[in-house]
């Protein structure tokens, strides 16, 4: 399917004003580009791995959007048929009377072809090996390098829906894994995703991990995550539902078998889940969290002394902080 790209170079101030006039002529689902950092709570709302250290706020930005274009060249908007032309006319027209009344910068309109993308394997090109510490994360397009034969190696490839390990808030809660899990460790991953926490510790000796997540997408994710390092279904568990939520799903889960709960989720969300955590632990188990984006901390803090944890260490990373608590004896 070939799509017709209508690209517009304006400043941000300008984008929702644009948007909102080019969706009554019936362009729709605009894609932007501008420099804008993310706020503390777009961060803490999104656990970007991928995210690259972007070029300074200049103010500009390019508004995309998309129309199907059929094959004898016409294009379809909103079921009708029309023409490059006709709707470049109908965009600058737009443009011009936005001008009247707002400043929109540069304003210019171009319009090219694009194909349908494939975005999963687009990843490739950004997600390429790396370490935490000494264990070798490393997507199936790559080979191991013979100087890190001595590494613990973790195979994940990027997908749209979950983790690879990059972000800060992963690896927090890998390293309090590395000192809590040992031989015989019984896990309990809330949030499960890719499933990458369970994954390492059971590489680091746990006996078995449980999962919990809300998507249904974590099945196969957790599944073939699996497959690649070599880790059997009998070891992992894996739950679909709210734990903080629904009673049934935490007495499939089960109370006080846990010698470890982690949760790499947002602070709203460990502050009501800290009295289940005490629930599924067993008596001085160990709670590992982050998520917790800086000035988040206290709320986090006082949850789990609510619940009846002692508070252990706090780690930071970045903008990012994790707490790991133990449950009294």
């Amino acid at each position: 399917m070939k799509w017709a790209a209508f690209r517009i170079k304006t400043v941000t101030e300008a984008e929702d004003i644009i948007i909102s006039a080019l969706y009554d002529i019936g362009l729709e689902g605009a894609q932007i580009e501008d420099k804008v950092p993310l706020t503390a709570l777009e961060k803490e709302q999104m656990f970007v791995d991928l995210l690259p250290e972007g070029p300074a706020d200049d103010g500009t930005a390019t508004l995309s959007f998309f129309v199907e274009e059929k094959e004898d060249g016409s294009l379809e908007v909103r079921g009708e048929r029309t023409d490059r032309e006709t709707l470049l006319a109908s965009i600058r027209r737009e443009l011009d009377q936005i001008r009247q009344f707002c400043q929109i910068g540069e304003g210019r309109v171009t319009v090219d072809e694009t194909e349908d993308v494939d975005w999963i394997n687009n990843w490739k090109q950004y997600f390429h090996q790396f370490y935490i510490d000494d264990i070798l994360v490393i997507p199936s397009w790559e080979d191991v390098k013979a100087q890190d034969g001595d590494k613990t190696v973790l195979h994940i490839d990027p997908g749209t829906a979950f983790g690879t390990g990059m972000h800060e808030t992963t690896q927090l809660c890998i390293r309090q894994l590395r000192k809590h899990v040992g031989p015989g460790t019984e896990l309990l991953d809330v949030g499960t995703g890719s499933g990458i926490l369970s994954i390492l510790s059971l590489m680091f000796g746990a006996a078995h991990a449980t999962g919990t997540d809300l998507d249904p997408c974590a099945v196969e994710a957790v599944a073939q995550n699996c497959q690649a390092n070599g880790i059997s279904p009998e070891q992992f568990t894996l739950f679909l539902g709210n734990i903080i939520t629904d009673p049934e799903l935490r007495g499939q889960v089960g109370r006080e078998r846990y010698d470890v709960v982690v949760a790499n989720i947002l602070a709203d969300v460990l502050v009501p889940l800290a009295p289940v955590a005490v629930e599924c632990l067993k008596p001085g188990g160990v709670f590992i969290t982050s998520g917790i984006i800086e000035g988040k901390e206290t709320c986090v803090e006082e949850a789990m002394k609510a619940a009846g944890f002692t508070l252990e260490e706090v780690t930071r990373q970045g903008e990012w902080v994790g707490m790991t608590a133990r449950r009294g004896r």
